[in-house]
């Protein structure tokens, strides 16, 4: 197992245990960002997290890393192509603990892109040894994808006055 797909399982299962946390939230953005209704996003929201939950579970598998590693790939993707779709709308990012409307930009859909391309990388690459040190390099990497996420929603720093 490496580094690059324990932070991956990280990001995923972050991310689906947030959907389930703040259901009503998150499936009233992903209703948005669908262009549905919400008991459509509610249930697309559900189903979402599952797919999530499954491909971070797979990911820190012996011997599922490519099942997981594909999965991931193909969720991002989608995540991209719909948010490349509704581009210069404002929506909630679902990225952070409070609801925060912001516009979908470049940067959200360059960073879906990235996510998918690195968990492709993850899914064709020979598995990785595991030592004592793996958990906590992918910690450190989901610690500084995160403080980007912060960096990168101070208005300043994108441009705009507060």
């Amino acid at each position: 197992m490496t580094t690059l797909a324990i932070f991956l399982a990280l990001v995923l299962a972050l991310s689906a245990s947030h959907k389930l946390v703040a259901r009503d939230r998150l499936a009233a953005a992903t209703a948005r960002l669908a262009g549905v209704n919400g008991a459509t996003g509610q249930v697309l929201s559900f189903a979402a997290a599952a797919i999530e939950g499954a491909a971070a579970l797979a990911l820190v598998l012996p011997g599922l890393q490519v099942v997981g590693g594909a999965i991931a790939a193909l969720l991002w993707s989608a995540y991209g192509l719909a948010l490349w779709r509704r581009r210069g709308m404002r929506l909630d990012c679902g990225c952070t603990v409070a609801a925060r409307e912001k516009p979908v930009d470049g940067l959200a859909v360059a960073r879906a892109a990235l996510l998918a391309g690195l968990a492709l990388g993850v899914a064709m690459a020979p598995a990785g040894a595991m030592s004592i040190e793996t958990p906590f390099a992918g910690l450190a990497l989901l610690v500084l994808y995160l403080a980007f996420g912060e960096l990168a929603a101070i208005p300043a720093l994108q441009g705009r006055k507060a």
